[in-house]
């Protein structure tokens, strides 16, 4: 069970350092009803996250497999088709990053989150985890290795509950240091904001680029062994 989770460490990581969803808790942080979104944004991001990884894995398990468990020949056919999804979009992302003099601006649907309450946070949450291309893709990856790994029911759950918690830390953790500590994080919280506003195109870029080689690499050593 150990080595299952060091494999989808990295793309637990994947998701979890999106800077999407961290740019939201921290403005859902920054609000008036502060407490309040921020929860309901936490409890629908990481039900989302758990809903779209145990469904790709109840898939996947309705797919051919070999009885020695070793991947398939369309497992790594489908990591290749994962990879190179990946690199797309680190190529789209790296192409919106913004110039040397452009002042980033917040997508229009960003800048409502200051109304959001509880139920508001808990649907957004939700939407942008089930919704979120990257986040399929990458659980897309996962569910393949957690069919090739055949575990029992008791450590599949235990795997997907490490991945979930891994994959939410980065928003997560905000929420929970923003509960115990919140008149000192203002200004810590404000400064995040803006870089991650400027440079958060480069990071998914670079970050969907070591992804998708990774994929790619296990693809063709799937294929071609």
């Amino acid at each position: 069970m150990g080595a299952v989770i060091g494999e989808l460490l990295p793309f637990a990581l994947g998701i979890a350092i999106s800077p999407v969803p961290i740019i939201v808790v921290i403005l859902t942080l920054l609000s008036a009803r502060a407490r309040s979104s921020s929860l309901g944004f936490l409890f629908g991001w990481v039900i989302g996250i758990v809903g779209v990884i145990v469904a790709l894995t109840l898939l996947s398990s309705l797919l051919p497999t070999r009885s020695d468990h070793t991947p398939t020949t369309w497992q790594g056919v489908l990591k290749l088709v994962l990879g190179a999804l990946l690199l797309f979009l680190a190529v789209k992302q790296w192409q919106k990053r913004p110039s040397i003099n452009e002042t980033p601006t917040l997508p229009t649907w960003m800048q409502k989150v200051d109304s959001f309450g509880f139920l508001q946070g808990l649907q957004f949450g939700l939407m942008l985890s089930v919704l979120n291309p990257k986040n399929i893709i990458l659980s897309m990856s996962v569910a393949t290795d957690l069919r090739t790994a055949a575990l029992p029911i008791d450590q599949l759950v235990t795997v997907i509950v490490v991945f979930t918690a891994l994959a939410a830390s980065s928003v997560l953790i905000p929420v929970i240091v923003y509960l115990v500590a919140s008149t000192r994080l203002h200004g810590p919280l404000e400064a995040l904001h803006l870089w991650l506003a400027r440079e958060n195109h480069v990071i998914m870029a670079v970050l969907l680029l070591v992804l998708g080689v990774s994929t790619l690499g296990k693809g063709i050593g799937i294929i071609w062994p």
